[in-house]
């Protein structure tokens, strides 16, 4: 995918106030959102993959350092560029956060281009860098089902067609939606966007746009996803958390091609291919009257039915070989050999965070320099089975209790448990609360 094509999460206050500056982004990139600190940055990353982080960084010791480190990476940390005047000692801490280039300020769209394309020349292996294996390998693995997988996204690919794909957390959906969108021949851009990560009075205007001064708040014309993903591909990641009003309007522009931004009167013409996700049992939600039918019935033209990592098990040795390459790629480290038995152990595990769990481990196999086997004093062994949480505990008492369980395995060090739990270290204060004790049962 070209660097235009990307999203771009722009993160300091001197990049907010050139507008200039935020114009020409804009035009450069299929989506840039701008933040002024890291509190305004957390509110935006659950919204939208974000190809690329930017943000300004005023010297070696800047708090936004520790920001960059503690934030979640899924496996792949995002291409992250730091702004910042010309200081050795800058440079040395901003890739000590894993930033992958420094630029000067004034920062120029250009400076930002150029960064993104060396890296993709990088990754491709050019100049004696370990290239990452193409992009028809994002979905792995060698048996029938997986086989069926790819056999059904080479056929749908280059239509148009509306695609639901079904799978676990951690199953690959958001892959498999990108591999659609790259083997679609669109000339637009792939839009994810995750609906259960925005708040439901936002999320009209995030999808469609608004005018200024549509609703409280609206200080500047905002043109939303459907727009940015023009001619291209709209990922609706969790479309099962949409609220039910706003899948009315969402049914309505599949079905005319054109959508009205948020205090407007007039409709806006729009050609994006759809393609959603669901957890396991959005038929069931269909059928309590959660999820509306008829929309169920547009999403659902193709369904694509990803199975958990538990029920294809002879896949799990070229999946771990396949991250193993893309990890020590990654982190300049050399692969780590998987010995017969290392690969049983691997495939006894339960996996119940399907691919994803199995790249997490891989992930700290390259960086420890082995696998550790099956035995119970592994730091990977599988933790030790817990009591159940009472029956009439509320999901955010469970969570709550969770996090303080993490927490205190942590020793209580806010930042180690926040990494453990995915979260950033101001998230996860903010749940805690002032008081930050264990929920009455």
């Amino acid at each position: 995918m070209s660097p235009e094509n990307l999203s771009l999460l722009v993160v300091g206050s001197n990049a907010n106030a050139d507008d200039r500056l935020r114009r020409t982004l804009r035009r450069r990139f299929a989506l840039v959102e701008f933040a002024e600190g890291a509190d305004e940055a957390e509110q935006l990353l659950p919204r939208c993959h974000f190809d690329c982080i930017l943000t300004e960084v005023d010297s070696a010791t800047d708090p936004a350092l520790t920001w960059l480190e503690a934030l979640p990476t899924d496996g792949e940390r995002p291409a992250i560029f730091v702004a910042a005047p010309g200081d050795p000692d800058v440079a040395a801490a901003v890739r000590r956060a894993g930033a992958l280039d420094v630029l000067p300020r004034p920062l120029e769209s250009g400076a930002v281009l150029r960064a993104l394309r060396d890296r993709a020349r990088r990754t491709r292996g050019t100049g004696g860098a370990v290239a990452r294996p193409p992009s028809r390998s994002l979905v792995v693995g060698d048996s029938a089902s997986m086989r069926a997988v790819r056999g059904l996204i080479a056929r749908i690919a280059p239509t148009p067609a509306t695609v639901l794909v079904d799978g676990e957390t951690g199953t690959g959906k958001e892959l498999v939606a990108r591999l659609l969108h790259e083997r679609s021949g669109r000339r637009g851009p792939f839009v994810p966007v995750n609906c259960g990560a925005i708040a439901p009075e936002l999320m009209e205007s995030e999808l469609f746009g608004h005018s200024k001064g549509a609703f409280t708040g609206a200080h500047q014309q905002r043109e939303g996803l459907f727009v940015a993903a023009n001619e291209g591909t709209l990922f609706l990641d969790e479309i099962s958390e949409m609220r039910l009003d706003l899948q009315v309007k969402l049914l309505r522009a599949l079905e005319e091609g054109a959508i009205r931004p948020v205090g407007t009167d007039r409709e806006l013409p729009i050609e994006v291919r759809i393609v959603a996700s669901t957890r396991p049992g959005l038929e069931a939600r269909v059928r309590e009257g959660r999820f509306r039918e008829d929309l169920f019935y547009r999403l659902n033209v193709i369904h694509v039915k990803l199975p958990p990592l538990r029920e294809r098990p002879d896949d799990i040795e070229s999946l771990a070989r396949h991250f193993m390459a893309r990890v020590a790629a990654d982190f300049d480290l050399p692969p780590v050999a998987l010995a017969t038995e290392e690969i049983a152990w691997l495939r006894e595990q339960s996996w119940s965070g399907n691919v994803r769990e199995l790249r997490n481990v891989i992930e700290r196999t390259v960086l420890m320099g082995s696998l550790p086997d099956s035995q119970p004093s592994s730091e990977l062994a599988v933790a030790p089975v817990v009591p159940a949480y009472p029956l009439e505990w509320t999901l955010e008492q469970v969570k709550q209790a969770h996090i303080e369980r993490v927490l205190e395995a942590n020793e209580g060090n806010r930042s180690a448990a926040a990494r453990q739990l995915g979260l950033s270290r101001k998230t996860l204060e903010r749940k805690l609360g002032p008081a930050g004790g264990r929920p009455e049962a």
